[in-house]
């Protein structure tokens, strides 16, 4: 029932602007008007702060669903659980009502500052301080591939409060859009997801309570990291939905398409080709599934699962979405058609929330 409110949702809301969004490389707002108006901006806020109190899997759906029309738009309810995951985790009874409760209503979406321009797969290595001062702290520093940033009301950001203990010194905190001294960096001009703004924050004395602290001082580095094992799934959503997105729209088109007097469907080249897309994505939606479950039950193996869910899955991604443009031929190529944009937006999963070889990396330290 879930997956086909939301797919007729997107199908009817969110699709007929897509290429609009990508071409115009602005924020979908439609997309954000037509899922606040149906709860699913963010399903995962538990209800007891006015969400919908959706658990991993069926946040998973509702990103599947999203991104198999548009992966620009799905930024918006996984970015949200991405920033507000770390006060779900560790944050104060306060701190959650303060910010669960308006993400809810969808009066602010929530975006996630770890990266840095000298910190990316090495997050650790931050050097955005935030110094003590009485009953509040105060912020310097540079973000970087912040998504959603300039839009977002609500921001989690790393920053380091002991420079002596590398990644035990970092600390975790709520900055909002309006603190004095936020700013951001022009649009970054991106190969795909083009309707995502990606912005650098700037952080310039930024004097913040002490109370928006998220968990104890020097806690924040392994806040982002146990965050990251859950929300990686939902990137692994974002890429079995582009790959859903793309095969089901080669399949369709491979049926009408005419060479030698026939549907190019009918020939074993094409059937192969259509075969193994198919199967490859049912194999990247289980994984990605059971990791969503052992994400809800928290599983000891969830660094594992998760990592691998969002490898194959994004691996997948790049792989169905290419040859979808291959089944189109040379208007595979044009943007008159969806596939080449769900072919740049695919990348994208096998970058972000660390890259397919950090996951390597991350498996092969957690080998079940």
């Amino acid at each position: 029932m879930l997956r086909d409110a939301v797919r007729s949702l997107a199908e009817a809301k969110i699709a007929p602007y897509a290429a609009a969004v990508d071409e115009e490389a602005r924020f979908p707002q439609e997309a954000l008007d037509a899922l606040v108006a149906n709860d699913l901006h963010a399903v995962h806020v538990p209800e007891e702060y006015g969400g919908a109190g959706a658990d991993a899997l069926a946040t998973v759906i509702v990103i599947e669903e999203v991104a198999r029309v548009c992966v620009s738009s799905s930024l918006i309810p996984a970015v949200n659980k991405l920033g507000s995951l770390p006060v779900i985790l560790s944050g104060s009874e306060d701190l959650k009502k303060k910010y669960l409760a308006p993400l809810a209503k969808g009066d602010g979406l929530f975006s996630y500052c770890l990266s840095e321009p000298e910190a990316g797969s090495d997050a650790a290595g931050m050097r955005t301080r935030a110094v003590r001062d009485g009953d509040h702290w105060i912020l310097n520093g540079v973000k970087r591939w912040i998504t959603n940033a300039g839009v977002s009301e609500y921001y989690t950001v790393m920053a380091v409060t002991d420079p002596e203990k590398r990644s035990k010194g970092i600390s975790a905190f709520v900055v909002e859009k309006s603190d004095a001294g936020v700013s951001f960096g022009a649009p970054e001009k991106k190969l795909g997801v083009k309707g995502s703004p990606t912005r650098e924050v700037y952080f310039d004395n930024v004097r913040i309570p002490a109370d928006r602290m998220i968990g104890a001082e020097g806690t924040g580095f392994a806040t982002a990291m146990k965050t990251l094992d859950h929300t990686r799934i939902t990137i692994a959503a974002q890429a079995l939905g582009v790959a859903q997105g793309a095969f089901d729209y080669a399949k369709g088109y491979v049926q009408e398409r005419k060479q030698f007097g026939k549907p190019i469907a009918d020939f074993q080249g094409i059937q192969f080709m259509l075969a193994d897309m198919a199967m490859k994505i049912e194999a990247a939606r289980q994984l990605t599934y059971a990791a969503a479950a052992k994400s809800e039950r928290g599983d000891s193996d969830l660094t594992f699962q998760g990592a691998a869910a969002k490898c194959f899955a994004s691996d997948v991604a790049m792989e169905v979405t290419t040859d979808a443009v291959q089944l189109l031929g040379g208007y595979g190529y044009t943007r008159d058609y969806p596939v080449e944009r769900m072919m740049r937006d695919a990348k994208i999963t096998q970058i972000y929330e660390g890259t397919n070889q950090v996951q390597r990396i991350v498996m092969a330290r957690n080998l079940p």
